[in-house]
């Protein structure tokens, strides 16, 4: 018989020593859960069935083929030049306002944001763009590098993000006691309401950016964006509405119940590379092979990261880590808004040492037991999750954001950190607006 106590401190040790060793992050899991188990178990073979069991049972979901299908297409519409073809747009509605071209990456990156759903890809393909064209009309590099990297995180919260599909297929896996008090019940989340959840708390970030934005362009005279004559607007239209069409598809069949997530992406891939390929004619056939190794790379570390998670939960739910952990807060306190902030810091924390995929599927376990008991809807707890992770990618020493911008930009970590620190403290006012307010959350969703 094992002791619960040595069992947590053996998991909990090796899990935050790994880490702090730089072990990636689903070889820790892994490591833990079998050290952890080692202890637990006579036999050998006993534990290792039950790891082999449980990551396999964790990646054993058609939900997931949405993610894979999700990121093809970001990768696929990066490819295809429409970031060029989105600036212009943004620039046709904001361009003309004072430091004009501030709004017009804010803007952009919230349009390119909703199609590739990820920072990194929206920063690479936004940031291509925008940075040498705003360093050319006199903004500085840190600034273009500052505004670029912070607008980049509205592709994490604004659908179809495939943080939004992995956050409710991990909160699918979490227990919590029936509402009848007899037994457990698994906590179920609709892709089509966390979709529509992010959408507002998406414009609430791009509202701060803008106005974070427009004061420091103001006060340092950095000019408007280029000018756009009547003959060139009907154009500018078609093409940006037509480079929303894959998101459409996506969002339509999905909170129509038309199709299902798996099932949109399948077609927003091939439509992807219908437009890129034949309409715009700037994916060539010569890059598919390398939009292919990106995908499968990103899609490899995401599936093996949910499948060592599914076996660190399973060692968790067996010593009722979470059930201790939601005793442990409300011990702190029993008022809901000091718990949730404590949550929120403790997230922003973790947010530089851990990427983003990690926080989610380690964490929701958890924490959302813990909101849950305090009365926090599922849904306002994946928008919060999601958006805090966002957070973390402008954060050393992980910070895949703001390297990926300090790159583009060509100027130093600390420099670009210095210029986007406006815009995270904006950033943070938006998470706690999240965060107390449900209604930014669940207003949309509730309307279904």
């Amino acid at each position: 018989m094992y002791d619960p106590a040595i069992a947590i401190t053996i998991l909990a040790v090796s899990f935050f020593v790994l880490l702090f060793l730089r072990i990636p992050v689903a070889l820790t899991l892994i490591i833990a859960s079998v050290a952890t188990l080692f202890y637990m178990q006579d036999s050998f073979m006993g534990y290792v069935d039950v790891i082999a069991q449980q990551t396999l049972q964790g990646v054993n979901s058609f939900s997931l083929l949405a993610i894979p299908f999700f990121i093809l297409t970001g990768q696929l519409l990066g490819e295809g030049g429409l970031a060029a073809r989105i600036v212009n747009l943004a620039n046709l509605f904001v361009g003309r306002l004072p430091g004009g071209l501030s709004l017009v990456n804010s803007v952009a990156c919230m349009f390119f944001g909703n199609l590739s759903g990820s920072a990194v890809a929206d920063t690479s393909a936004i940031g291509s763009v925008m940075i040498p064209i705003m360093v050319k009309k006199g903004y500085s590099p840190e600034y273009a590098v500052g505004v670029t990297i912070s607008s980049a995180i509205q592709g994490v919260i604004v659908p179809p993000s495939h943080n939004l599909v992995l956050y409710s297929i991990v909160a699918a896996g979490v227990t919590i006691p029936s509402l009848s008090g007899i037994g457990m019940e698994r906590v179920s989340i609709d892709v089509g309401k966390l979709f529509l959840a992010g959408i507002v708390p998406g414009l609430l970030l791009l509202l701060t950016l803008c106005i974070v934005g427009l004061v420091i362009s103001i006060r340092r005279g950095y000019p408007k964006g280029d000018p756009v004559t009547r003959q060139q607007v009907p154009g500018i239209l078609f093409h940006g509405m037509l480079s929303f069409t894959p998101a459409v598809v996506i969002l339509g069949s999905v909170i129509t119940g038309f199709a299902t997530a798996t099932e949109a992406g399948a077609v927003a891939v091939i439509y992807s590379f219908f437009l890129g390929a034949f309409v715009y004619r700037e994916l060539k056939f010569n890059k598919l092979w390398s939009v292919l190794v990106r995908t499968f790379r990103t899609v490899l570390m995401v599936f093996f990261l949910i499948g060592a998670s599914s076996a660190f939960g399973y060692v968790m739910t067996t010593l009722h880590l979470p059930d201790l952990i939601t005793q442990a807060f409300l011990m702190v306190s029993k008022e809901p808004w000091i718990i949730f902030l404590l949550i929120n810091i403790l997230l922003l924390i973790l947010g530089g040492p851990m990427d983003m995929a990690p926080m989610i599927v380690i964490l929701t376990p958890i924490l959302l037991p813990v909101c849950m008991e305090l009365g926090m809807h599922p849904i306002h707890f994946g928008i919060m999750l999601i958006f805090n992770s966002g957070m973390g990618l402008l954060t050393p020493p992980v910070g895949t954001v703001l390297f990926v911008g300090c790159s583009i930009g060509k100027v130093s970590v600390v420099a670009g950190t210095k210029a986007m620190w406006p815009f995270f403290l904006a950033m943070i006012i938006a998470l706690l607006i999240i965060t107390f307010v449900p209604a930014v959350s669940l207003w949309l969703p509730g309307l279904l």
